[in-house]
């Protein structure tokens, strides 16, 4: 049986003109289940009899038609792709093939912009067509082989400004960057490492995109003492500031800046007032 949307192994059973003919070896009616693919493709030295491997998908026409080139995403999978166009029925993807891979409108969670990558999964909809999701929420797995304190690699494929950044772990596992740990510099498709600081009851992974806290006091300290000096000495930010005012000005969350606050007035670099923040001896 021919299947679409997977690399398969196919024997030739006749060559024309525009390509070669290819069944599968139980197929009972070949003519009927035949895929071509074309000449442009066709690999030299070959016979009838012999096997091809192929990727099979539609074309333009939405005919079935085989590649011998693989795919950068195949049947069931998950895999970041580069929208390349917005149409009227949708974004198209490349896949690394001819035909660029669609995305429809209703399958998209958030407005997706040409150029940028975004995290999808391949199914078959019901016109048999094969078409991108990136509503894979449902599609991850929660149990991952990880623990408290390991580093992670994902992709954030939806983001909730009430909830924080969803991310796709090893693009297989549940896991999520907590409100408080996201910047503006977090966008849908960016592909982030992130370290496991919880493992919920259900299994899902809670992330920091941050190191421990002990390690990243230095690093925040250094930026915000930086800022002091380039502004006089005076900052109009202190523990209380909007914590979305905090990650446009300072690229960090307000829990991180507020452990900065906390460790230079401790050492006696810096000040608090109503006002902001300002340098002890400027």
């Amino acid at each position: 049986m021919i299947e679409i949307g997977k690399m398969q192994h196919l024997t030739i059973d006749r060559q024309t003109s525009v390509g070669l003919y290819l069944t599968a070896g139980d197929s009972e009616d070949k003519k009927k289940d035949s895929v071509l693919l074309p000449q442009k493709e066709v690999p030299k030295n070959c016979k009838v009899g012999d096997e091809v491997e192929v990727f099979v998908y539609r074309d333009s026409q939405d005919r079935l038609i085989a590649t011998t080139r693989k795919p950068k995403i195949m049947l069931g999978e998950f895999a970041p792709l580069r929208v390349v166009d917005i149409t009227k029925v949708g974004a198209f993807l490349d896949w690394g093939l001819e035909k660029d891979l669609l995305l429809p409108y209703h399958e998209q969670i958030t407005k997706v912009q040409k150029g940028r990558e975004y995290l999808v999964n391949l199914y078959i909809d019901k016109s048999n067509r094969l078409c991108a999701t990136m509503k894979v929420y449902p599609l991850l797995k929660s149990q991952s082989p990880y623990k408290d304190g390991d580093w992670v690699e994902g992709y954030i494929y939806q983001i909730n400004p009430e909830l924080g950044g969803f991310v796709a772990v090893d693009n297989a596992y549940h896991g999520m960057i907590l409100k408080k740990e996201m910047t503006t510099d977090f966008h849908c498709g960016d592909k982030i490492k992130a370290r496991v600081t919880e493992i919920r009851k259900d299994g899902k992974l809670v992330l920091s995109p941050n190191k421990k806290a002990y390690k990243e006091i230095p690093k925040d300290a250094l930026l915000i003492l930086d800022k002091l000096k380039k502004n006089g000495g005076m900052l109009p930010y202190n523990d209380k500031t909007n914590p979305s005012i905090i990650s446009k000005e300072f690229k960090m969350s307000k829990s991180s800046f507020k452990r900065a606050l906390g460790k230079l007035m401790k050492e006696k670099k810096i000040k608090q007032t109503a006002n902001g923040i300002e340098l002890i001896g400027k």
